[in-house]
Protein backbone atom coordinates (compact mmCIF):
# COMPACT_ATOMS: atom_id res chain seq x y z
CA UNK A 1 0.00 0.00 0.00
CA UNK A 2 2.62 2.62 0.83
CA UNK A 3 4.24 2.59 -2.61
CA UNK A 4 3.15 4.08 -5.94
CA UNK A 5 1.37 1.41 -7.92
CA UNK A 6 3.64 1.93 -10.93
CA UNK A 7 6.72 1.03 -8.89
CA UNK A 8 5.15 -2.17 -7.59
CA UNK A 9 3.74 -3.32 -10.93
CA UNK A 10 6.09 -2.13 -13.70
CA UNK A 11 4.50 -4.39 -16.32
CA UNK A 12 1.57 -2.72 -18.07
CA UNK A 13 -0.10 -6.08 -18.74
CA UNK A 14 0.27 -7.15 -15.10
CA UNK A 15 -1.17 -3.84 -13.92
CA UNK A 16 -4.16 -4.40 -16.17
CA UNK A 17 -4.78 -7.84 -14.67
CA UNK A 18 -4.67 -6.72 -11.04
CA UNK A 19 -5.90 -3.13 -11.19
CA UNK A 20 -9.44 -3.79 -10.00
CA UNK A 21 -8.60 -6.08 -7.05
CA UNK A 22 -5.88 -3.74 -5.76
CA UNK A 23 -8.11 -0.70 -6.04
CA UNK A 24 -10.83 -2.49 -4.12
CA UNK A 25 -8.46 -3.55 -1.35
CA UNK A 26 -6.95 -0.10 -0.91
CA UNK A 27 -10.31 1.68 -1.01
CA UNK A 28 -11.85 -0.77 1.46
CA UNK A 29 -8.99 -0.35 3.92
CA UNK A 30 -9.16 3.45 3.82
CA UNK A 31 -12.94 3.59 4.06
CA UNK A 32 -12.72 1.41 7.18
CA UNK A 33 -10.37 3.95 8.77
CA UNK A 34 -12.94 6.73 8.53
CA UNK A 35 -16.26 4.93 9.00
CA UNK A 36 -17.28 2.98 12.10
CA UNK A 37 -19.14 -0.01 10.69
CA UNK A 38 -20.31 -1.02 14.17
CA UNK A 39 -22.34 2.20 14.24
CA UNK A 40 -23.60 1.78 10.70
CA UNK A 41 -21.48 4.61 9.32
CA UNK A 42 -21.01 4.80 5.57
CA UNK A 43 -18.98 7.19 3.42
CA UNK A 44 -20.60 10.61 3.13
CA UNK A 45 -22.29 11.14 -0.23
CA UNK A 46 -21.28 14.35 -1.98
CA UNK A 47 -24.27 16.61 -2.48
CA UNK A 48 -24.27 19.92 -4.38
CA UNK A 49 -26.92 21.46 -2.11
CA UNK A 50 -24.73 21.76 0.99
CA UNK A 51 -22.87 24.63 2.60
CA UNK A 52 -20.41 24.78 -0.30
CA UNK A 53 -20.72 22.92 -3.59
CA UNK A 54 -18.58 21.29 -6.27
CA UNK A 55 -16.80 24.53 -7.19
CA UNK A 56 -15.68 25.25 -3.63
CA UNK A 57 -11.99 25.13 -2.75
CA UNK A 58 -13.01 23.17 0.36
CA UNK A 59 -14.36 20.37 -1.85
CA UNK A 60 -10.97 20.19 -3.53
CA UNK A 61 -8.88 20.29 -0.37
CA UNK A 62 -11.00 18.00 1.80
CA UNK A 63 -11.34 15.38 -0.90
CA UNK A 64 -7.70 14.28 -0.68
CA UNK A 65 -7.36 11.47 1.87
CA UNK A 66 -3.63 11.78 2.48
CA UNK A 67 -3.67 15.55 2.94
CA UNK A 68 -6.54 15.29 5.38
CA UNK A 69 -4.83 12.58 7.43
CA UNK A 70 -1.52 14.43 7.61
CA UNK A 71 -3.21 17.77 8.25
CA UNK A 72 -5.43 16.20 10.89
CA UNK A 73 -2.41 14.95 12.86
CA UNK A 74 -0.64 18.32 12.66
CA UNK A 75 -3.81 20.21 13.56
CA UNK A 76 -4.46 18.08 16.62
CA UNK A 77 -0.89 18.50 17.86
CA UNK A 78 -1.23 22.27 17.48
CA UNK A 79 -4.60 22.40 19.22
CA UNK A 80 -3.33 20.47 22.23
CA UNK A 81 -0.76 23.19 22.93
CA UNK A 82 -3.59 25.39 24.21
CA UNK A 83 -4.13 24.52 27.90
CA UNK A 84 -7.91 24.92 27.71
CA UNK A 85 -8.25 22.72 24.63
CA UNK A 86 -6.06 20.12 26.29
CA UNK A 87 -8.12 20.29 29.50
CA UNK A 88 -11.36 19.75 27.61
CA UNK A 89 -9.95 16.58 26.06
CA UNK A 90 -8.28 15.45 29.28
CA UNK A 91 -11.32 15.99 31.53
CA UNK A 92 -14.22 15.12 29.22
CA UNK A 93 -12.97 12.55 26.71
CA UNK A 94 -12.18 8.85 26.58
CA UNK A 95 -9.17 9.63 24.37
CA UNK A 96 -6.94 7.20 26.29
CA UNK A 97 -9.02 4.21 25.19
CA UNK A 98 -10.48 5.57 21.96
CA UNK A 99 -8.09 8.02 20.30
CA UNK A 100 -8.91 6.53 16.90
CA UNK A 101 -12.60 7.12 17.55
CA UNK A 102 -11.95 10.76 18.37
CA UNK A 103 -9.98 11.25 15.15
CA UNK A 104 -12.66 9.44 13.18
CA UNK A 105 -15.40 11.67 14.61
CA UNK A 106 -13.44 14.78 13.68
CA UNK A 107 -12.95 13.48 10.14
CA UNK A 108 -16.67 12.71 9.86
CA UNK A 109 -17.57 16.21 11.03
CA UNK A 110 -15.39 17.67 8.28
CA UNK A 111 -16.89 15.32 5.68
CA UNK A 112 -20.50 16.04 6.66
CA UNK A 113 -20.10 19.80 6.80
CA UNK A 114 -18.14 19.87 3.53
CA UNK A 115 -20.05 17.40 1.40
CA UNK A 116 -23.39 16.71 3.10
CA UNK A 117 -26.65 18.45 2.27
CA UNK A 118 -27.37 21.74 4.03
CA UNK A 119 -29.78 20.22 6.57
CA UNK A 120 -27.33 17.42 7.32
CA UNK A 121 -24.42 19.85 7.75
CA UNK A 122 -26.40 22.20 9.98
CA UNK A 123 -27.59 19.31 12.15
CA UNK A 124 -23.98 18.14 12.54
CA UNK A 125 -22.88 21.61 13.62
CA UNK A 126 -25.77 21.82 16.09
CA UNK A 127 -24.79 18.48 17.66
CA UNK A 128 -21.19 19.57 18.11
CA UNK A 129 -22.27 22.92 19.58
CA UNK A 130 -24.48 21.10 22.09
CA UNK A 131 -21.49 19.02 23.18
CA UNK A 132 -19.34 22.14 23.52
CA UNK A 133 -21.98 23.73 25.76
CA UNK A 134 -21.57 20.90 28.26
CA UNK A 135 -17.77 20.88 28.36
CA UNK A 136 -16.38 23.14 31.07
CA UNK A 137 -14.08 22.87 34.04
CA UNK A 138 -11.04 24.27 35.79
CA UNK A 139 -7.43 24.36 34.61
CA UNK A 140 -4.66 23.14 36.93
CA UNK A 141 -3.85 26.79 37.73
CA UNK A 142 -7.43 27.45 38.87
CA UNK A 143 -8.73 29.30 35.80
CA UNK A 144 -12.11 28.27 34.44
CA UNK A 145 -12.47 27.06 30.87
CA UNK A 146 -15.43 26.32 28.58
CA UNK A 147 -15.35 24.61 25.21
CA UNK A 148 -17.84 27.12 23.80
CA UNK A 149 -15.48 30.04 24.51
CA UNK A 150 -15.36 31.92 21.15
CA UNK A 151 -11.59 32.47 21.37
CA UNK A 152 -11.00 28.79 22.12
CA UNK A 153 -13.16 27.75 19.19
CA UNK A 154 -11.22 30.19 17.01
CA UNK A 155 -7.93 28.51 17.96
CA UNK A 156 -9.27 25.04 17.16
CA UNK A 157 -10.61 26.33 13.85
CA UNK A 158 -7.51 28.19 12.67
CA UNK A 159 -5.11 25.36 13.51
CA UNK A 160 -7.33 22.83 11.77
CA UNK A 161 -7.92 24.89 8.63
CA UNK A 162 -4.27 25.93 8.37
CA UNK A 163 -3.03 22.36 8.77
CA UNK A 164 -5.44 20.95 6.18
CA UNK A 165 -4.46 23.64 3.69
CA UNK A 166 -0.73 23.26 4.35
CA UNK A 167 -0.94 19.49 3.86
CA UNK A 168 -2.89 19.96 0.62
CA UNK A 169 -0.27 22.35 -0.72
CA UNK A 170 2.62 20.08 0.25
CA UNK A 171 1.19 16.85 -1.14
CA UNK A 172 -1.29 17.88 -3.83
CA UNK A 173 -1.13 21.47 -5.08
CA UNK A 174 2.16 23.19 -4.20
CA UNK A 175 1.46 26.07 -6.60
CA UNK A 176 -1.99 26.86 -5.23
CA UNK A 177 -2.72 30.53 -5.81
CA UNK A 178 -2.89 33.01 -2.94
CA UNK A 179 -6.42 33.85 -4.06
CA UNK A 180 -7.55 30.25 -3.67
CA UNK A 181 -5.85 30.01 -0.28
CA UNK A 182 -7.78 33.06 0.91
CA UNK A 183 -10.96 31.68 -0.60
CA UNK A 184 -10.50 28.48 1.40
CA UNK A 185 -10.34 30.44 4.66
CA UNK A 186 -13.43 32.43 3.67
CA UNK A 187 -15.32 29.22 2.98
CA UNK A 188 -14.25 27.56 6.21
CA UNK A 189 -15.24 30.68 8.14
CA UNK A 190 -18.89 29.71 7.59
CA UNK A 191 -18.47 26.65 9.79
CA UNK A 192 -16.42 28.50 12.40
CA UNK A 193 -19.01 31.26 12.72
CA UNK A 194 -21.82 28.71 12.98
CA UNK A 195 -19.96 27.04 15.85
CA UNK A 196 -19.53 30.38 17.64
CA UNK A 197 -15.83 31.06 17.03
CA UNK A 198 -14.50 34.61 17.24
CA UNK A 199 -12.33 36.04 15.77
CA UNK A 200 -12.57 34.04 12.55
CA UNK A 201 -9.82 34.46 9.92
CA UNK A 202 -10.97 34.96 6.35
CA UNK A 203 -7.58 34.95 4.66
CA UNK A 204 -4.17 33.32 4.98
CA UNK A 205 -2.77 36.56 6.45
CA UNK A 206 -5.49 36.74 9.10
CA UNK A 207 -4.93 33.09 10.00
CA UNK A 208 -1.21 33.65 10.50
CA UNK A 209 -1.92 36.71 12.63
CA UNK A 210 -4.37 34.81 14.86
CA UNK A 211 -1.81 32.06 15.42
CA UNK A 212 0.87 34.64 16.19
CA UNK A 213 -1.34 36.36 18.77
CA UNK A 214 -2.25 33.07 20.44
CA UNK A 215 1.27 31.67 20.73
CA UNK A 216 2.06 33.38 24.09
CA UNK A 217 -0.85 31.41 25.63
CA UNK A 218 0.44 28.01 24.52
CA UNK A 219 2.02 25.48 26.86
CA UNK A 220 3.57 22.03 26.51
CA UNK A 221 3.60 20.12 29.79
CA UNK A 222 3.44 16.48 30.87
CA UNK A 223 -0.26 16.20 29.95
CA UNK A 224 0.36 17.70 26.51
CA UNK A 225 3.14 15.23 25.84
CA UNK A 226 0.97 12.34 27.02
CA UNK A 227 -1.79 13.23 24.56
CA UNK A 228 0.76 13.70 21.77
CA UNK A 229 2.26 10.30 22.57
CA UNK A 230 -1.14 8.64 22.34
CA UNK A 231 -1.84 10.36 19.03
CA UNK A 232 1.48 9.38 17.48
CA UNK A 233 1.76 5.81 18.81
CA UNK A 234 -1.81 4.54 18.48
CA UNK A 235 -2.11 1.10 16.98
CA UNK A 236 -3.33 0.84 13.43
CA UNK A 237 -6.76 -0.83 13.13
CA UNK A 238 -5.50 -3.32 10.56
CA UNK A 239 -2.08 -4.77 9.73
CA UNK A 240 -2.29 -3.46 6.16
CA UNK A 241 -2.79 0.08 7.49
CA UNK A 242 0.32 0.08 9.71
CA UNK A 243 2.79 1.47 7.10
CA UNK A 244 0.26 4.11 6.05
CA UNK A 245 -0.37 5.20 9.63
CA UNK A 246 3.29 5.28 10.63
CA UNK A 247 4.24 7.46 7.67
CA UNK A 248 1.21 9.70 8.20
CA UNK A 249 2.26 10.40 11.78
CA UNK A 250 5.79 11.32 10.70
CA UNK A 251 4.44 13.54 7.96
CA UNK A 252 2.12 15.25 10.45
CA UNK A 253 5.04 16.09 12.74
CA UNK A 254 7.03 17.28 9.72
CA UNK A 255 4.14 19.58 8.73
CA UNK A 256 4.18 21.41 12.07
CA UNK A 257 5.78 24.85 12.24
CA UNK A 258 9.28 24.61 13.71
CA UNK A 259 8.26 26.43 16.90
CA UNK A 260 5.51 23.86 17.54
CA UNK A 261 7.86 20.91 16.96
CA UNK A 262 10.25 22.47 19.45
CA UNK A 263 7.51 22.90 22.05
CA UNK A 264 6.49 19.25 21.64
CA UNK A 265 10.14 18.14 21.63
CA UNK A 266 9.44 16.33 18.39
CA UNK A 267 11.66 16.26 15.36
CA UNK A 268 11.99 14.75 11.93
CA UNK A 269 15.75 14.32 11.34
CA UNK A 270 16.98 16.34 8.38
CA UNK A 271 18.25 13.20 6.68
CA UNK A 272 14.81 11.54 7.04
CA UNK A 273 12.68 14.47 5.90
CA UNK A 274 13.03 13.86 2.13
CA UNK A 275 12.16 10.18 2.66
CA UNK A 276 9.08 11.05 4.73
CA UNK A 277 7.84 13.52 2.14
CA UNK A 278 8.57 11.24 -0.81
CA UNK A 279 6.90 8.29 0.87
CA UNK A 280 3.84 10.35 1.79
CA UNK A 281 3.60 11.69 -1.74
CA UNK A 282 3.72 8.11 -2.99
CA UNK A 283 0.85 7.17 -0.69
CA UNK A 284 -1.10 10.22 -1.85
CA UNK A 285 -0.75 9.25 -5.49
CA UNK A 286 -1.71 5.65 -4.78
CA UNK A 287 -4.84 6.64 -2.86
CA UNK A 288 -5.93 9.09 -5.55
CA UNK A 289 -5.53 6.29 -8.10
CA UNK A 290 -7.53 3.90 -5.89
CA UNK A 291 -10.44 6.31 -5.46
CA UNK A 292 -10.70 7.46 -9.06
Amino acid sequence: MPYPVASVFPSRSLRTLVTRPIKDVIATEVVALFNDRSRGEKPVVRRPDGLFGPDAVAWRVHGDVTSMMVGGVAGLLLQMLHPAVLAGVWDHSNFRSDMRGRLRRTARFIALTTYGGRAEAEATIARVSAIHNRVRGTLPDGRAYAANDPALLAWVHVTEATSFLDAWMRYAEPRMSAADQDRYFREMARIAVALGADPVPRSRTEARELIRRTRPNLVCDARTREVARLVLTQQAPRIMAEPLQALTMQAGVDLLPSWARQMHRLAVPTVSRPLVRAGTLGIARTLRWAFQ
